[in-house]
Order: C-alpha cells, then sequence, then structure tokens
C-alpha cells in the first residue's frame, strides 16, 4: 500500500537519497528503497570515506540540476548533515528533507557550519535511542532548533544494514506520510 502512494508522490516530486560515511551497502534501508522505487534517484561521488561536507553539497547540487520537480532530500548520518547543511546554504528547489540517524556534527568538527538553525522548509528527523553516533537528547535538541518533526524509533542503533533495517517499511511509511504533507503545504 505504501509503495503506489510513493510512485503516485513521484509526480509531484523527485526523491534524492543522500548516503552517509561508506556510501550504502546492499541490505541498507536507502539501496533497498532505490530498488523499489526506480525514480528515485541517489548522488554518487568518488571518496564515500572523507568526511567532507562540500564534497557532499557538490554531489547534491549535481543532482539538484538535473531536477525539474521540487525535491525531498533523504540524509543518512553524514548525509543528513549534508543535506541539512545544502538546505540552508542553497536551498533551491528542495521541498522537504528527511534525515535519518544524522551524526552529532562535533564528531566531525563542523559546529560552525551544522547550527541550531530553523530550516526554511519542512524537514523530519528519525531517531534512535542508543545511536552511537548521536544521543537521543542530542537528537530532540537539533531536531527542535531545526524546527523538525522527530520519530522516536526506540533502540535501533545507527538505523542501518547492521542495525537491520533493510527495507524499513515503516520508515517508508513516514516518509510518504511527509510527501503526503508537502502536497497540502504546496497547493
Amino acid at each position: 500500500m505504501t509503495i503506489p502512494r510513493l510512485l503516485k508522490l513521484d509526480d509531484s516530486f523527485t526523491t534524492i537519497l543522500v548516503p552517509g560515511l561508506r556510501d550504502s551497502d546492499d541490505y541498507h534501508w536507502q539501496t533497498c528503497w532505490a530498488r523499489r522505487l526506480p525514480r528515485w534517484k541517489r548522488i554518487s561521488q568518488r571518496n564515500w570515506l572523507q568526511p567532507d561536507i562540500g564534497s557532499w553539497g557538490a554531489a547534491i547540487r549535481r543532482e539538484l540540476a538535473t531536477c525539474t520537480l521540487p525535491v525531498i532530500l533523504i540524509g543518512h548520518s553524514f548525509g543528513a548533515l549534508a543535506s541539512w547543511h545544502q538546505v540552508q546554504s542553497r536551498a533551491a528547489n528542495v521541498a522537504g528533507i528527511v534525515m535519518v540517524a544524522p551524526a552529532e556534527p562535533s564528531r566531525f568538527e563542523l559546529e560552525e557550519v551544522i547550527t541550531a538553525a530553523k530550516l526554511k522548509i519542512p524537514g523530519m528527523v528519525f531517531a534512535s535511542h542508543n545511536d552511537p553516533l548521536m544521543s537521543f537528547n542530542r537528537a530532540v535538541f537539533w531536531s527542535d532548533s531545526w524546527g523538525c518533526d522527530l520519530i522516536d524509533v526506540g533502540d535501533a542503533g545507527h538505523i542501518n544494514s547492521e542495525s537491520g533495517f533493510g527495507e524499513w517499511e515503516y520508515g517508508l511509511e513516514k516518509v510518504s506520510q511527509f510527501g503526503e504533507m508537502l502536497l497540502k503545504i504546496d497547493r
């Protein structure tokens, strides 16, 4: 039931997946979603091991440049931070942002780049109580600061393939609801 709703949203939005460090392996929810939703795009870049916010931003901009429809960015971990930064610095054509298990900015010395500034567009943050890259309390702080809805997924680790998140139907359902909400705002 969720996939047909998402396919319908493809007529109104382009969805771009933004993986984190080391990209997303074959069992990661981003890869699983890309297989199921072939119109969704995914950034690509040369070096997935170097946490360079500029490189991630350039990869996002390359994909944005190919989009004629408003975009929904879905970033994981460092990719969530890069998506946030891209929206704050150059929000052209981005209608909404979904950040899954964003990493703590200080882990990458990005405290002066990723700030507690409210986003200019709607956003949603998925957070886990036992994420090794950001405590749940910090996820609450950041989602409040950014003006994003917080989705508490309980004890879910880093919400990746190592934590057992492959197809992740719940995430797809929430993204579908988010896109439908964006449609109402757009009208």
